[in-house]
């Protein structure tokens, strides 16, 4: 049920008459939510895996995965009781470890054991054994590299003391399923939604419009521009980049970056604007990341839910910058890698992580060289324009299927040929359409957001439906998924 298909154009509409409708019935607004985020789940999950090799048929494996979520938010819902009862430090590491180990062994069974098998096959080969690697017929759960790193954040804050237990289960359970969030994030906190989740929900207006215009303009950025870029150059170039000449390798590079940008700022757009039509709040995820000046900024402003969440639950564990700049170089290379390896088991996205921890290692180091001295806006421009190039380096490694791909793409950039056959000039305005999102002032976005608020309702809803009919010729046949709906 992507977010830029009719389909779930009908499910939002539903599932937001009946939530306001339940002002005045018994039946909790929790609990309708956590069905209608199960039932959302449950066919995405059934729908991927009817056309994958699945050892079941794709309705059971569907409640399976569902079974997966509720398990695991049920255990966490009890672990996190019980460490606000218990006090002696073995026991509470005793919890701590239930949750962790539930978590990890999931993410280990459906998303790294093929990929830890063939590792260690190719490392046998490599010292002259024969090893064949076991496989399992498993399709990816959605999200679940999402809803872990939430229920884990929730035991450990508990467990830290720095979040009180959740008082009612259903709260629970739907802040871990909330249906806007579950796919792809943003990776919401507990103390962001939990307090949120324990107040009624207020209608007002305001924020629903507000929520309409951030999902017209998250579709906008998606369709128009990240699904136009996906097939116009980046999908055809990255599966043979031999065809290609150097400066249209180039070109699908830039146009990459900015699709990426465009279809997963685009995701977190729509899912915070679902999010505001039942009255709730999910953190921002990106803020113009390609201006920024160095690396540290980039992750400052790039995902902001993930890379906030890798800082404070495995950088600052790790030692942080405490312990003097060989331990910071080594936790930010450890925090980079294991972030590479969240997006998804292949050594592509451990390579993209190492060069994101060494980049940020030497960013550290040159910024500890020079102390607290200003460059000049030369320099901050050209160091602008080094961190944008330094980032689309590595998305090479990362879109490429393969490593063998990304090396052929970067070799074919030292080519020499100029020539721009396959390239047309639409694709020129997208890529220059998405960099320039990175530069619309922030008080001109929120002018034209509040301009909208303030309309009647009947001019709302004609600029909504102009929107949905543009959309709709904008669109290709077959929608792009949404990249992050695979991790």
């Amino acid at each position: 049920m992507l977010f830029n298909s009719p389909l779930y154009g009908v499910f939002l509409l539903g599932a937001w008459v009946v939530f306001w409708l339940l002002r005045r019935a018994r039946l909790p607004r929790a609990l309708f939510l956590v069905a209608a985020s199960y039932v959302f789940y449950f066919y995405g999950t059934w729908d991927a895996a009817r056309d994958e090799p699945v050892p079941l048929t794709p309705p059971v494996w569907a409640l399976l995965c569902l079974g997966v979520i509720f398990v695991g938010s049920t255990i966490d819902y009890q672990v996190g009781r019980a460490l606000g009862r218990v006090r002696t430090r073995g026991a509470r590491n005793a919890l701590l470890l239930v949750s962790v180990v539930y978590y990890l062994g999931v993410l280990a069974v459906f998303k790294y054991w093929n990929f830890a098998a063939d590792s260690f096959a190719s490392l046998a080969a490599a010292a002259g054994m024969r090893v064949s690697p076991t496989h399992l017929r498993l399709v990816l759960p959605f999200g679940i590299s999402f809803f872990t790193f939430e229920t884990m954040s929730y035991t450990i804050d508990v467990w830290r003391g720095e979040l009180p237990p959740a008082d009612r289960y259903l709260d629970y359970l739907l802040f871990v399923c909330f249906f806007p969030h579950l796919v792809a994030g943003p990776i919401v906190r507990p103390r962001q939604m939990l307090p949120q989740l324990a107040a009624e929900p207020e209608m007002d207006a305001s924020m629903q419009a507000r929520g309409l215009w951030r999902i017209a303009t998250g579709l906008a950025k998606k369709v128009v521009i990240g699904d136009f870029l996906a097939q116009a150059i980046v999908n055809r170039v990255f599966a043979t980049p031999e065809r290609f000449t150097a400066l249209e390798v180039l070109l699908a590079v830039y146009a990459y970056a900015v699709q990426i940008y465009a279809d997963f700022s685009g995701y977190s757009d729509v899912a915070i604007g679902s999010a505001a039509l039942f009255g709730y709040e999910l953190p921002e995820n990106f803020d113009a990341p390609y201006t920024s000046p160095n690396l540290q900024v980039f992750w400052h402003r790039w995902h902001i839910s993930l890379s906030s969440w890798l800082r404070d639950y495995l950088y600052k564990p790790l030692g942080g910058s405490r312990r003097g700049s060989v331990a910071t170089y080594r936790n930010l290379m450890i925090t980079m890698v294991l972030g590479g390896l969240w997006h998804g088991a292949s050594w592509n996205f451990v390579i993209w992580g190492a060069l994101h921890g060494g980049a940020l290692a030497v960013t550290r180091m040159w910024q500890r060289a020079r102390g607290e001295r200003q460059g000049s806006a030369a320099g901050r421009a050209l160091a602008t324009v080094a961190t944008f190039h330094f980032v689309c380096l590595a998305w090479v490694v990362f879109r490429a299927p393969t490593f063998s791909h990304a090396m052929l793409a970067l070799r074919q950039l030292g080519a020499g040929s100029f020539a721009l056959e396959h390239v047309t000039p639409k694709v020129l305005v997208a890529i220059g359409a998405g960099m320039l999102l990175h530069v619309v002032p922030r008080d001109l976005d929120g002018r034209v957001r509040e301009a909208f608020v303030r309309r009647p309702a009947l001019v709302q809803g004609l600029v909504l439906a102009a929107a949905a009919i543009g959309l709709h010729l904008a669109a290709s046949a077959k929608p792009e998924p949404f990249v992050y709906g695979q991790f």
